[in-house]
């Protein structure tokens, strides 16, 4: 696994590029840009509009104090009241090979194991089987991963790349 992120490094760079590239930079160069070319390009020529926005601050002021509310209630209308952000959410889960496969942590050195533990109980109760040995012992194994989990503590190794 660790072989298999190694080699993804560039992808890992390419991906953080874009993301602040698209969330922070470009975010904040467009509304500057914006307010800067409706300011200095239309405001400056209209004496009405000037008397309005008197200086480029009051221009970013009054524009951020009405612009911010209505663009929160967009964001939000996007994320709760309209199928974009589903679809959106669609692609992203059915692309994860997480989707299918248990992800590492918890789920893969704790819940399934004990899940699995659990089956093979019941089938053992079912059958009026006894426990063995060594099927107690992983199940106490089990209890102290789930303990430590419960207390805020971590199990297992993180990938390379969270280290």
């Amino acid at each position: 696994m660790i072989n298999n992120m190694e080699k993804k490094h560039g992808f890992r760079a390419w991906f953080y590029l874009r993301t602040g590239w698209s969330q922070y930079f470009a975010f904040v160069f467009a509304a500057i840009n914006t307010l800067t070319v409706t300011y200095f390009l239309l405001i400056d020529k209209y004496p009405f509009l000037k008397s309005l926005f008197p200086t480029f601050a009051h221009y970013i002021i009054i524009i951020s104090s009405i612009a911010l509310p209505i663009l929160i209630v967009i964001g939000y209308i996007h994320f709760k009241r309209i199928p974009a952000n589903s679809s959106e959410v669609d692609v992203v889960v059915t692309s994860s090979p997480f989707t299918y496969k248990l992800t590492p942590g918890w789920m893969i050195n704790a819940q399934y194991p004990l899940y699995l533990l659990l089956t093979k109980m019941m089938l053992k109760m079912s059958n009026n089987e006894k426990f063995s040995e060594e099927e107690i012992k992983e199940l106490t194994e089990l209890q102290k991963k789930i303990e430590t989990l419960l207390s805020g503590g971590s199990i297992g190794q993180p990938p390379h790349s969270l280290r």
